[in-house]
């Protein structure tokens, strides 16, 4: 069968692999659906991830279907409809590093353990959208890291896929008010038809006078000036300029959590922050939240499906890589199996 592989540095090739033969204590899925990602394209240009350079099988946010089950299989049957974790494959991690990625046909489920590595879905969710699953993971598990709850206000900076993911996962837990930041209408189009309660164009307006307008103004800890009443901050944008303007316009003890890459080095003044005891949170991957996003997705699937701009088909997967990496091209890219 075909699967695509980084085989070298910004080079992404069909490579013929072996169907997977289905041992007792496993299940084989047939992968319906599969998002591609940023790391993807972070994986293509470094010629794969250590230790398998030069041969790495991409593809780490699939929505499948059970094909066959081992024997000694239980808790899930044959034609359930599934997301996958794709940290808790025995054969390393799916589509980042291990020996299978998930923009292939089929995908060897090795060992499985109920409730760790699947879980099943409604079959009436749309393979596009339930191959969501993983990166809206991401943007939960930011949420999280953040703190934020029932009554807070929050700022989004960055209305992609992950800012978007972390705007559905805010309201889930009752945030008041939710601003989201882009320069690029269509976004901020998408974050209004999604549930946002006002935008901000950064390219035209002043983002921290805004915030006031919008979410109220306090002074700040030494009474020298009006401070955004925003508790949360939300980097998913991965821009210096965002951190820099997130933390001028912080009220005393808000927080800024941090899921965005950022493949620069950012320039803190910590002096000038002292002050206002903001507490700074990265955010990474999704220890727990991998089902946990599941939930919301059932209850919502058509304002997640609204984050999907380009489905294209397996055949067409190399093209859906090329989508992805070019800047301004697609939002979110999906790549789908008949």
């Amino acid at each position: 069968m075909k699967s695509v592989y980084v085989t070298g540095p910004d080079q992404n090739e069909w490579v013929e692999v072996e169907e997977p033969t289905v041992g007792a204590n496993d299940v084989l899925l047939r992968v319906r659906a599969c998002g591609i990602c940023g790391s993807d394209a972070f994986y293509s240009h470094n010629g794969g991830i250590p230790p398998r350079l030069g041969a790495t099988p991409l593809g780490h946010e699939p929505a499948a279907e059970v094909a066959q089950i081992g024997a000694n299989v239980t808790g899930i049957a044959v034609g359930d409809h599934v997301v996958i974790d794709t940290m808790r494959f025995t054969d390393g991690l799916l589509g980042s590093g291990g020996a299978q990625g998930a923009l292939t046909p089929l995908v060897l489920v090795q060992d499985y353990a109920p409730n760790t590595q699947l879980r099943v879905i409604p079959s009436d969710i749309p393979w596009h959208v339930a191959a969501l699953n993983e990166p809206m993971a991401v943007a939960h598990h930011a949420v999280n890291r953040s703190g934020a709850q029932a009554g807070d206000k929050a700022v989004i900076f960055g209305a992609g896929p992950i800012g978007l993911g972390a705007l559905l996962s805010l309201k889930s837990k009752g945030v008041a008010h939710v601003v989201v930041v882009d320069i690029v209408p269509r976004r901020l189009e998408k974050a209004l038809a999604i549930g946002a309660d006002a935008v901000i164009d950064s390219s035209q307006e002043d983002v921290g006078a805004r915030l006031i307008e919008l979410q109220g103004g306090v002074m700040d800890a030494l009474g020298r000036g009006e401070r955004a009443d925003t508790d949360v901050y939300i980097d998913a944008a991965g821009v210096g300029a965002v951190v820099q303007t997130a933390l001028s316009s912080a009220k005393h003890r808000a927080v800024l959590t941090i899921p965005a890459v950022h493949k620069s080095p950012v320039q803190l003044d910590l002096g000038e922050i002292l002050m206002s005891e903001v507490d700074i949170r990265m955010s990474m991957g999704y220890p727990t939240e991998i089902f946990e996003v599941t939930d919301a997705i059932i209850a919502n699937p058509e304002k997640y499906a609204l984050i999907v701009s380009d489905v294209l088909p397996f055949e067409r997967a190399l093209e859906a890589l090329e989508l992805a990496k070019t800047p301004g091209a697609a939002e979110k890219v999906v790549v789908t199996f008949d």
